[in-house]
């Protein structure tokens, strides 16, 4: 490891752009400024700033390590800021699918913070794959199949799924599966073969028409409600009243899950005690939703 003393110093002569700036925001000499970053690029065997007279210009490689210098320290920086504000618990940064995110965890998420108090959770949205590496996030859930690399995981659930339709569509009648060989179909962008796997399953036989493709959930459902054609809805997303009034399940239909959800993370994160606790809190749900 390099001085951190150095490492200090020279980052904060990189942001400031003199010596004497940085030594006063540091409190310290110029003079002792001065030997930390010495000694850091003896440390280093690389020149990271050029002499000019008075000034001090960073090298190519001195401002490409002052950056990854300037991460460094920031992430010093806030976990000492959380450790003295909140001992006890810690802040969980998660990436959530929309749907799961809006209609399965947020409803329930008051519990997993009253059991842990000194926790808070932070939550955005991600619906394509990222590299745990380039973001700041300890978890995310992941929809497919436990197939992602360098992550541990933890099964959540099946996806299971229902068609749902309009009532004005079929005129008050109980649909039935081959009634949807005759309705439109909607599509969700993320599902692109579950109509194709569904049509198989129920032995219908044709292959499924296209139709329109949606990029959310959300607005998949509103449009089923509007009469626009026949959804694909996971079960967990129907399980409100007010979502569902103008809606028609197809409960006899046989369902098909096309995928799991899961809890991903990274493997240096699978200590992170936030971590472990929303983990155990998610399992507990799950297992208990399954009994």
């Amino acid at each position: 490891m390099p001085p951190l003393g150095g490492l200090v110093a020279f980052e904060a002569v990189a942001r400031c752009g003199s010596v004497t700036a940085a030594a006063g925001e540091l409190d310290l000499t110029q003079g002792a400024v001065s030997r930390q970053i010495q000694k850091l690029e003896e440390f280093l065997n690389y020149q990271l700033f050029i002499r000019e007279k008075k000034r001090l210009v960073l090298t190519p490689v001195g401002a490409s390590y002052a950056e990854a210098v300037r991460a460094g320290l920031s992430s010093i920086t806030n976990a000492t800021l959380d450790l003295k504000s909140n001992p006890h618990g810690g802040v969980l940064e998660l990436a959530i699918l929309p749907a799961f995110g809006s209609y399965w965890l947020a409803p329930r998420l008051a519990s997993f913070l009253s059991a842990n108090p000194g926790i808070s959770v932070n939550m955005s949205s991600r619906t394509e794959p990222f590299d745990f590496s380039r973001e700041r996030f300890h978890a995310a859930i992941h929809f497919g199949r436990d197939n992602l690399r360098d992550v541990q995981s933890i099964k959540l659930m099946d996806e299971e799924v229902v068609p749902v339709m309009s009532r004005d569509l079929l005129e008050g009648r109980v649909p039935e599966p081959v009634d949807v060989t005759r309705l439109p179909l909607l599509y969700l962008e993320s599902r692109a073969n579950a109509w194709r796997n569904w049509f198989a399953q129920n032995n219908l036989g044709e292959q499924p028409q296209r139709g329109m493709i949606f990029d959310q959930f959300a607005t998949l459902l509103q449009a089923a409600a509007a009469g626009l054609g026949v959804a694909l809805m996971p079960k967990f997303l129907l399980t409100d009243p007010t979502r569902t009034a103008n809606l028609v399940l197809m409960e006899n239909a046989k369902m098909i899950s096309t995928g799991a959800y899961y809890l991903v993370w990274p493997k240096a994160k699978a200590t992170y005690p936030p971590l472990n606790a929303f983990r155990e809190w998610m399992e507990a749900e799950f297992t208990s939703q399954r009994d």
